[in-house]
């Protein structure tokens, strides 16, 4: 694969690396400040970048994501590469990507487990959408829940809607993200928290939606 064939490509695959060519163009870190010593400069910038983007050597990849100093960058498209082609050495790294701060890398992890068929990924997900302390960056996992239609799904996004429908919290587009997924996932045991949905603000006309996909009683 070369970078002039990015254009018949998956559309989240071209958007990564739209991404990642600005992250490599910007280069290596300071090396005082985020390396006890110089980084290789193979590992950095555009040159790094193009041999990432064209390499179908799955071996180099994997071992990106295990080489010590390389570049976050080079690591998400390492495990994104890796995890789309179904190589399950992706699934540690992409897993840490999906509960990133940066919704971008989520989305592209999510996308790349989706088509990794991994049999941890559900519960993964499930961890990451039911975690408390990181309850922030829970909606990627949720959506990728619903997404696999895991045994782990329903279970998983009827408790994290149950704890979010709490006075006050903050987190309603988590909870967004589960009435929406519950919806689609069609499971008549979300019809008790989907009904507790309806009074709230900014969930009530999704859940109403959610609730009309469920089969009748």
């Amino acid at each position: 694969m070369c970078v002039d064939t990015l254009s018949v490509m998956d559309e989240e695959l071209r958007s990564l690396m739209d991404r990642l060519r600005d992250e490599a163009a910007a280069g290596p870190p300071d090396p005082v400040a985020d390396h006890p010593t110089a980084p290789d400069p193979a590992a950095y910038g555009p040159a790094a970048y193009d041999l990432l983007v064209a390499t179908d050597d799955h071996e180099a990849l994997a071992r990106v994501l295990v080489e010590p100093g390389r570049p976050l960058w080079a690591r998400e498209i390492a495990a994104f590469r890796l995890g789309c082609a179904g190589d399950r050495r992706a699934f540690e790294a992409l897993v840490l990507l999906l509960n990133h701060r940066d919704p971008e890398r989520c989305v592209s992890a999510a996308h790349a487990l989706a088509r990794l068929n991994d049999p941890r990924t559900p519960r993964a997900a499930a961890a990451l959408a039911t975690n408390t302390l990181r309850t922030a960056y829970a909606v990627h996992p949720v959506r990728l829940l619903t997404t696999l239609r895991a045994p782990e799904a329903v279970p998983a996004l009827v408790a994290t809607l149950q704890r979010l429908l709490a006075p006050g919290d903050p987190h309603w587009h988590v909870a967004l993200a589960c009435v929406e997924g519950l919806g689609h996932l069609g499971d008549p045991r979300a019809r008790p928290v989907l009904t507790a949905a309806l009074p709230h603000p900014r969930l009530g006309r999704a859940a109403e939606e959610a609730l009309g996909r469920l089969p009748g009683e």
